[in-house]
């Protein structure tokens, strides 16, 4: 009996191994010319990875041109050296697994690769992610005659991992995305590592976009991108950002290096970043904001260095009070900004600064609401400085409620932004 035993066991074994397979796309009839819209090909690959037990759908050398395509139970996407995942310019050709509304009020979700409530997937391998932003943009405004403003969030983001477990994305480029690069949402178990992002040339190319995710490693990432590089966002109050750590970043940036809110519903916690460079970033270094009801608390960034940065670090707390997933959530109260510790940072400003004068270090509440327990140790920071005592003086309004109040933006913290003063005109500065 006990060899029977032995032997159903080594057989059943035996069996999930034979089913677990790597599967070629080009296969299924991917073509990897650049012009053979691929995307049912793709799907159909991952597809029978999936139902087959898992494994990897492999992208030999080659340009595969693709629209949306969504990952699967135990499937890793791994694009060989020289192969590269191409975005359509065909706008229509894209789906909206998941909508939501982003916090200037944008209704956006399509993208070119998307999990939604998978487990154990991952995006790896030495090739690229492209997602010809530039290019997808200026084919859509011939069609959508829309401002700018509202025709924006139609356009997909490369990359979005919604309500997932067990999420890999290491070696991998992703570049040029048409909206945000990355968007992790409401997931567990995350390492992103040895991530290189190039992604600018259209507005709201964020980098790396954590959201609501718990469990998190990212290490090792290099990323250039026309908006924020890393940031952590709370677009619903279900589920906060907890357990993350960040370490041995490069990161550059059209707005921030490093980011917390704006949209900041659920908390932000238990958050450890270190030993990062931020360099040749024309908003802050290091931004923390909640303004939508969150609590952020017990965050520790330390071993920073910045150059060239225009204001090296912003901390707010205010009351906005947005709600980004309409009818699925509800408006927060007023949040909090607690225990935050920053320590050993070394910057050094940029001499063109959005801010007149210069300012280093800006902390702002709201009447009733106020920041406490931020520690700021061994903090050296160069700055062109120049200010007079009439700058001294200066009262910075309020602002508390709304994003875009008295034509001021919280990317300015209230003061009036000397680029902008409306929410067309920083859209149309973005491009």
């Amino acid at each position: 009996m006990f060899k029977k035993i032995i032997f159903f066991i080594s057989f059943l074994s035996s069996g999930f191994a034979l089913q677990a397979a790597d599967i070629d796309v080009t296969k299924h009839g991917a073509v990897g010319d650049g012009k053979t819209l691929n995307t049912a090909f793709i799907q159909k690959a991952i597809d029978e990875c999936n139902k087959s037990g898992g494994g990897k759908v492999i992208f030999p050398a080659g340009i595969y041109l693709s629209a949306t395509i969504e990952l699967k139970d135990n499937v890793t996407l791994y694009l060989n050296r020289d192969a590269r995942l191409l975005g359509t310019t065909d706008i229509e050709q894209y789906r909206n697994l998941d909508p939501f509304t982003e916090g200037l009020g944008i209704d956006v979700g399509w993208a070119l690769l998307v999990a939604v409530d998978a487990k154990n997937i991952g995006i790896e391998g030495e090739g690229a992610i492209d997602g010809q932003g530039a290019k997808l943009k200026a084919e859509h405004i011939l069609k959508d005659t829309r401002p700018e403003g509202q025709r924006w969030g139609r356009r997909p983001f490369l990359i979005r991992i919604v309500r997932c477990n067990g999420v890999k994305v290491k070696n991998i480029t992703l570049n040029y995305a048409a909206a945000w690069t990355s968007h992790y949402f409401q997931s567990r178990n995350i390492e992103i590592e040895n991530v290189k992002i190039v992604s600018i040339g259209v507005a709201h190319n964020d980098g790396i976009g954590i959201d609501g995710c718990q469990d998190v490693s990212i290490k090792n990432c290099d990323v250039v991108s026309g908006d924020d590089a890393l940031v952590f966002k709370t677009t619903s109050s279900k589920m906060g950002c907890k357990n993350i750590t960040v370490t041995g970043m490069r990161l550059k940036s059209n707005q921030a290096g490093i980011k917390m809110g704006t949209e900041s519903m659920a908390p932000f916690e238990d958050i450890k970043i270190s030993n990062c460079h931020i360099y040749d970033t024309k908003n802050g270094g290091i931004k923390l904001f909640t303004v939508d009801g969150a609590h952020l608390r017990n965050i520790e960034i330390s071993d920073i260095t910045m150059s060239e940065v225009r204001t090296p670090m912003l901390f707010r707390l205010g009351s906005r009070l947005n709600v980004f997933r309409k009818g699925q959530d509800t408006k927060q109260s007023t949040g909090s900004f607690e225990n935050v510790v920053i320590r050993n940072v070394k910057a050094k400003a940029s001499d063109s600064a959005q801010l007149k004068p210069p300012s280093a270090i800006l902390i702002t509440g709201v009447p009733g609401h106020y920041i406490t327990n931020l520690t700021l140790e061994n903090i050296e920071i160069e700055l062109l400085g120049g200010g007079t005592t009439e700058n001294a003086r200066h009262i910075v309004p309020e602002a508390s409620k709304n994003f875009w109040a008295n034509n001021s933006c919280l990317r300015c913290m209230g003061q009036t932004c000397k680029r902008i003063e409306t929410k067309e005109r920083y859209l149309s500065d973005q491009e």
